[in-house]
């Protein structure tokens, strides 16, 4: 076996929270090492901004802690010590401004997350911090040092701290495919069973519905479930329904779906409209026209609004032709859908679960491996898209970070 190579700090992962916790140990003086299993970093953040990278979001901080649920009260120093107007701010000094777009999300000026990581690495470059790539984690050998499989063959590292921000399990090709989630176990660290988050659900429906309107979009909806009540739009996958709208209440539709075996789902295909003019305006005479054509001209609906009240109508039993137009204007904007599982968490935005928060500090170390921290979605916390995701990855690994430079002293 190789020889063993000291290093002041490890930070395993370079996604953002590794990356960003790299550069505050680098800052502070360490000698800083970063590893990833892939052949190059940050492979799910490039993707994330593909269409245009959604940095975090311009929200009032209050309302914007809030969308972390039940992690809130662990997250908030780190978000508040490095929030939105920080990342910001570290985004302009690295060449790369932001601005906010209409929906409050917030944006680099250049639309993608390649220039914003071709800067940063730059900067780390710069701060000494080397870049270790294909190489796998595998855990500690018997006298606590750093594990890897590389190319070369196996070589172990002696760290004095060691950041591990190795992601969820989502999208596993791109790197986080959940596995250090068995070595950490094995140490005794409790850890949250990894779920999708963000994710689509199955529906179970007819197949002459799956094979029509699989892809088609439904836009401005309004999706309720439980006191839940979400604008926005969804998409009709072969298996069920995914999108923005889906994504923002997954959170409550998983865990029904796992507690029950089943969610119902709500869909308002006109929630603009109100009951008695909808119900009037299904009142006019249809004539000759087909029931497709008059609820698409006297209702405005869309083709896939139309299938999906079809497919209501005939899970039910009832003929939509033979609705009051009460009863049909009740029915378009309560549309029923019975989820019945989730997507598979491969295909998960990001994922849920994780360690569990009462195994690390306040520094974001862990309890029972002294010199150990963790950050990013390694810890049991969830949050929808709109730039909360990635704002808790990079506060999370600023505090980790942080916390390792202090630890090294």
């Amino acid at each position: 076996m190789a020889d063993i190579i000291d290093i002041d700090a490890a930070v395993i992962g370079a996604g953002p929270a590794g990356l960003m916790a790299a550069e505050q140990l680098a800052q502070a003086g360490a000698r800083v090492t970063v590893f990833d299993g892939m052949g190059a970093p940050a492979r799910k953040f490039l993707l994330a901004g593909r269409g245009g990278l959604n940095l975090t979001h311009s929200e009032a901080m209050p309302d914007f802690l809030t969308r972390y649920g039940a992690a809130q009260a662990w997250l908030t120093p780190a978000i508040e010590a490095f929030g939105p107007q920080q990342l910001r701010a570290w985004a302009d000094e690295l060449g790369q401004p932001t601005f906010v777009g209409s929906s409050g999300r917030v944006f680099p000026v250049a639309m993608k997350a390649s220039p914003l990581l071709r800067a940063w690495l730059r900067r780390l470059d710069a701060l000494g911090v080397q870049l270790r790539l294909r190489h796998r984690w595998t855990g500690w050998d018997g006298d606590g040092r750093l594990s890897f499989d590389t190319p070369e063959g196996p070589r172990r590292f002696a760290a004095g701290a060691t950041v591990l921000a190795l992601g969820g399990a989502s999208w596993p090709r791109l790197g986080s495919d959940g596995s250090w989630s068995d070595l950490l176990a094995a140490e005794g660290i409790t850890i949250a069973p990894l779920q999708p988050a963000n994710c689509g659900f199955v529906a179970q429906w007819s197949a002459l519905f799956a094979d029509k309107y699989q892809g088609a979009p439904l836009k401005n909806v309004a999706l309720s479930f439980g006191t839940r009540t979400v604008r926005g739009e969804a998409v009709i996958t072969r298996d069920g329904i995914e999108g923005g709208a889906i994504y923002a209440i997954s959170a409550a539709l998983r865990d029904a779906v796992l507690a029950e075996g089943e969610a119902r789902l709500s869909i308002a295909l006109r929630p603009d409209l109100p009951a008695g003019d909808l119900a009037a305006r299904l009142a006019k005479p249809k004539g000759k026209q087909s029931l497709s054509t008059y609820l698409r001209k006297a209702a405005g609906l869309s083709q896939a609004g139309i299938g999906l009240l079809q497919e209501a109508a005939h899970g039910s039993g009832v003929a939509l032709a033979t609705l009051s137009a009460d009863r049909l204007a009740a029915l378009i904007n309560a549309v029923p859908v019975r989820l019945v599982g989730t997507a598979p968490i491969a295909r998960a935005i990001s994922t849920a679960g994780g360690i569990a928060w009462g195994e690390i500090d306040a520094d974001y170390m862990l309890r029972k491996l002294p010199g150990v921290f963790a950050a990013g979605e390694m810890l049991d916390w969830e949050a929808p898209t709109g730039g909360y995701l990635l704002t808790a990855c990079f506060a999370t690994g600023w505090a980790a970070g942080q916390g390792a430079a202090k630890y090294l002293g």
